[in-house]
């Protein structure tokens, strides 16, 4: 097949790191693999595993920009011979819905966290012939908000690289030295976008550092966003807070790490690199607090995709008491390989690109019927 991934910008993110994965293993099954976005720092590592990307101005609104990607986007289509088109988000949903509708060419999306809802959204998101969300509880929500047929609409996941992200202690000692940390110290660990409206998690550990340090434990925050240097600020006087900024090598940081705190894909990439998981989300986005992961919370942590929606809301207090808590376990061995089990089954990049691809033949086959 000949397949056209779109999405905003291929920055580093959650959503960005799902398309990358699926890019790169439709890739290997023998597709030709396009992705067109605004770019970002996870494109050096599509095309160095043989997917093209093509530049369109898809992050804003401005109608030159509209008018440009629509352009780009018809033009690859017909160029490229695209048999399906695929996109990430609201604004390349609406501007591939009207492409390949006037171009006769099957569309889908994906949803990857819950929209907000109001009557413009209504009219202006486009959800393709079919969707998949990445949750449970997203597919409840699009089909009970936007009105979407249940038989339209499947559920898929975030699959994690395991051959990628795994424990490497090799490189842990490394690792320390490069981010300037102290080997002989505990240490907990953050990896989120640090935008104003998904970093109040890196906020109350920043704030609850100073009962950490009392621990003989250091704190390592790891992403980019708006929010991050007032952050930065925040921290200035706590010598065990370390902020990296947004970075690309995720697998190799996690070695470092003996307790992670967050949600969502970085969780399970986590999870799969044997770590103990704190799940904690932001309140924003209408993510609470689960508190350690084991095997009693994995049903209703698949529901909601390890992002804790729903569930009450994060205290920094109990956040201290559950790192106290990990910290002092006399053995993690049995949580660290649970936890990398769940991903293996349930996470895979396999199966997430099976779903993919069930869903193109679906759509592709109605076009020919």
């Amino acid at each position: 097949m000949n397949i056209l991934l779109v999405t905003m910008s291929m920055d580093i993110g959650g959503a960005e790191t799902h398309i990358l994965e699926l890019a790169k293993a439709l890739n290997k099954r023998g597709n030709n693999v396009y992705v067109v976005s605004a770019g970002g720092k996870l494109v050096n590592e599509l095309v160095d595993n043989g997917v093209e990307h093509i530049y369109a101005p898809l992050k804003d609104k401005k109608i030159s920009h509209i008018i440009k990607s629509y352009r780009t986007i018809k033009k690859i289509i017909k160029e490229k011979n695209i048999d399906v088109v695929h996109a990430h988000a609201r604004i390349p949903g609406a501007i591939c819905g009207v492409v390949c509708k006037r171009m006769k060419v099957p569309f889908v999306t994906t949803v990857h966290g819950i929209y907000k809802v109001n009557f413009m959204y209504k009219i202006l998101t486009n959800w393709g012939e079919k969707t998949l969300a990445v949750s449970d509880d997203i597919k409840k929500q699009v089909i009970r908000d936007y009105k979407l047929k249940p038989e339209n609409v499947e559920v898929t996941i975030n699959g994690i690289d395991t051959e990628k992200f795994k424990k490497d202690l090799k490189i842990k000692e490394k690792m320390l030295q490069e981010l300037g940390m102290q080997a002989d110290k505990k240490t907990v660990i953050h990896i989120s976008r640090l935008d104003k409206d998904s970093s109040n998690v890196a906020e109350t550990l920043i704030k609850i550092s100073p009962l950490l340090a009392k621990e003989n434990t250091q704190v390592l925050i790891v992403g980019g966003g708006d929010n991050f240097e007032e952050l930065k600020k925040i921290a200035t006087d706590m010598p065990n807070v370390i902020m990296t900024g947004a970075r690309t090598d995720i697998n190799k940081v996690l070695n470092v790490a003996d307790v992670f705190v967050g949600v969502s894909r970085a969780a399970l990439e986590a999870m799969a690199s044997e770590i103990v998981v704190i799940l904690a989300g932001n309140k924003a986005y209408n993510q609470g607090y689960q508190g350690i992961f084991t095997k009693a919370k994995l049903e209703n942590a698949l529901k909601t995709n390890f992002c804790c929606r729903e569930m009450e809301a994060l205290e920094p207090e109990k956040l201290l008491n559950d790192i106290k808590e990990v910290l002092n376990m006399m053995n993690t061995q049995e949580i660290e390989k649970y936890n990398r089990s769940v991903v293996e089954k349930y996470y895979s990049v396999d199966k997430m690109t099976d779903d993919a691809v069930c869903m193109y033949q679906k759509v592709i086959k109605r076009w020919k019927c």
